[in-house]
Parts: structure tokens; sequence; C-alpha cells
């Protein structure tokens, strides 16, 4: 069919047609082109090692020389001396696990557990965050889901998503006035499923 169209110069739109049809995405696929396209840093690693050379790339390249941990859990993780300090200032990066990362519009959603009180507006622009394939969930109502399925004698509060991965850009949505949760964000997946 097409031969007789280029041969009486019939004009083709196949082009139009392709970029018509849906295209199904896996789960980590649509996370992370969602999560790129809004301006988010990922870095993936298939063992625990390139975590922690990805971790010291991320700080080298940016010059920090210290950095608030949210979670102490992730101490192991630095080999590289780095101080880490018990108070943040806005200089000082922040580098946090999450609760889950949401496929359909690339965020990152934390609750009290990595947060504390301390709204996500208040720390420093600058975040690090450690997350695991297998926290990936296709939207928000599975990650609510599911911090209530991991979380059943006590539920955090406090439970926000980084939505904008870009400091600068204003969100006009007028459910998120006065709530700018926008970061710096680089995000070390591990692959672990």
């Amino acid at each position: 069919m097409n031969f007789f169209k280029k041969l009486f110069n019939i004009p083709v739109k196949e082009d139009e047609e392709i970029q018509k049809q849906d295209v199904k995405l896996s789960l980590d696929d649509l996370f992370v082109h969602n999560f790129v396209e809004k301006g988010g840093k990922f870095l993936y690693s298939v063992k625990k090692e390139e975590v922690i050379d990805n971790l010291e790339r991320v700080i080298s390249e940016n010059n920090w020389k210290e950095i608030f941990l949210l979670d102490k859990r992730l101490a192991p993780l630095f080999k590289k001396n780095i101080k880490i300090v018990s108070n943040f200032n806005i200089d000082t990066p922040v580098f946090a696990s999450c609760e889950h990362l949401i496929a359909d519009n690339g965020d990152v959603l934390f609750s009290s557990n990595q947060l504390g009180s301390t709204k996500l507006r208040d720390y420093p622009e600058n975040f690090i965050v450690y997350a695991t394939t297998s926290q990936l969930v296709k939207d928000t109502g599975q990650g609510l889901t599911g911090i209530k399925t991991n979380c059943t004698k006590s539920l955090p509060t406090n439970i926000s998503a980084i939505k904008n991965y870009m400091i600068n850009k204003s969100d006009d949505n007028f459910l998120n006035y006065g709530n700018s949760n926008s970061k710096n964000l680089y995000l070390l997946l591990l692959e672990d499923l």
C-alpha cells in the first residue's frame, strides 16, 4: 500500500498515526520517563556497591562537604569522609529514603517515617533519595495503600511528595498554592527485584 502512495506521490500520514498510538510502558520505565521529564536526576544501580559509588560521585560533583542524614540506617553507604550533621541549614543537602516512587507522575512520596514532623518545604533544596525498585507503585492511591499496609500499628503523618525537580519552576495548580515542594533531587535507585 505504501509503495503505491509513494509511487503516485500521495502524502503518507504514518508519523501522525504513530504519534496518536498509546504506548504502554512498564512501571519502572514510566516512572523514569516522568521523573526525568520533570527535571529529576536518576542513577540506576544493580548492586549496593554501585549505589555507594554513585553517591560519592554526586557528593563530589556538587562539592558538598557535609550532609544531613534523615535515616541513620543509610550511614553505611558512605565510604568517603563526609561530615554527617545533626542539624541542617539551607546549604546542607539532605540524604533520605522514601515511602514510594509514583510511576504515573514521577513523584517521590514521603511520610513522617522519613521527614519526622518537619514539612518538606522547610528542608533545603538539595535532596538525595535512596530507593529500591520494589518501592515503585502505579499511582498515588497505591502509594497510600502501601503506606497503610506497611505501617499497620501506627499510621505515619506528614505524607507529602516532591512533585517538581526544578527549583525555579512555578506550579500554576491552585491546589498547590503556598506549598512549594520543589527540590533539586538525585535518585539513587537500586534494583532489588
